[in-house]
């Protein structure tokens, strides 16, 4: 229920569901049913500074090539990887 000064009561059962507590911030996303609970956990202003000192202009193309052949040469792999050959055949 929508009371008069835009409050919601959130029942029991959704409030206990995903773990909040007094004092948490929730908030209400559009999704193509109706709307998503979230619970916001932490505050915003701490992620302040995380990216201090990153570079201030983004990478050419040529500069990340650089850096994909940098990383092949060492040998290291990254997260994306190409389906192994057993997957590749099931498909």
């Amino acid at each position: 229920t929508l009371t008069s000064k835009s409050q919601i009561i959130v029942p029991k059962a959704v409030r206990e569901a995903p773990g909040v507590v007094p004092g948490d911030k929730i908030q209400f996303v559009p999704a193509w049913h109706g709307f998503r609970l979230v619970v916001v956990k932490g505050d915003i202003t701490a992620m302040r500074g995380v990216l201090k000192g990153r570079r201030s202009r983004p990478l050419s193309i040529g500069e990340m090539n650089q850096a994909i052949a940098e990383i092949g040469s060492r040998g290291e792999s990254g997260s994306a990887r190409a389906p192994s050959r057993a997957k590749a055949r099931r498909r």
